[in-house]
């Protein structure tokens, strides 16, 4: 379920109308909290956020020009569904982005930082016990975004990003229907690896996060 709109304080509501609207459908999404074929309209959405027509129709554009919503012919909006193929293709692309990033980060790692991560992780261990599926992907997310925000690539986390963003549904969808205790190992694995400075290892169990938590969900 899509969230009301955010209070006068949020950063959504900075900015023009149709990037307020962007902003709150993107990480709509990107959290998993618009289900994979769910229809929108654009009414619907100039009403939820208070908008004119206008705003809501450009973010839908841009949304749909990242992938992240289909547009068919009749106009019909909705949240990409993804085939198996398709998910695993953005798998392969993340293990090829993640680990170069993670590496890059490394660099710049300090004790503060592992220290957020290993909370942020404890987090996600809380969302798997409640069986909270979007608050699973959205603090997923938290955790690979805090560490790679320290490689200070952004053109490359850009990348990263857009490939979260249209997997998000589908993902979220596949996890509330097969929830496992142990989607956190390789988080543990990598936080290892930051503390002890080891690269190879650190991309090691990156790629395998990328790759074996595509596997848990779809196998």
């Amino acid at each position: 379920m899509m969230t009301a709109s955010p209070s006068p304080s949020h950063p959504e509501t900075a900015g023009p109308a149709h990037e307020r609207v962007y902003r709150a459908l993107r990480n709509a999404i990107l959290w998993g909290e618009l289900a994979p074929g769910a229809p929108l309209t654009l009414r619907g959405l100039a009403v939820q956020h208070g908008v004119s027509m206008t705003p809501a129709r450009e973010a839908v554009r841009r949304l749909s020009a990242e992938g992240a919503l289909s547009v068919s012919a009749s106009g019909r909006i909705s949240a990409p569904e993804l085939s198996a193929d398709r998910l695993e293709e953005l798998a392969s692309i993340r293990a090829l982005l993640e680990p170069e990033l993670a590496a890059r980060a490394l660099r710049r790692v300090h004790l503060a930082l592992i220290e957020r991560l290993d909370s942020i992780n404890h987090r996600i261990d809380e969302t798997i016990v409640k069986g909270d599926a979007s608050g699973y992907v959205r603090t997923n997310l938290e955790f690979h975004r805090t560490l790679y925000l320290r490689a200070q690539s952004p053109a490359m986390l850009a990348l990263t990003e857009s490939v979260w963003l249209q997997a998000g549904p589908t993902m979220c969808a596949l996890y509330a229907r097969r929830q496992r205790s142990d989607a956190t190992a390789n988080h543990r694995r990598i936080l290892a690896a930051l503390r002890a400075g080891d690269e190879p290892g650190l991309r090691a169990a990156m790629r395998a996060d990328v790759t074996q938590g595509l596997r848990m969900l779809t196998g």
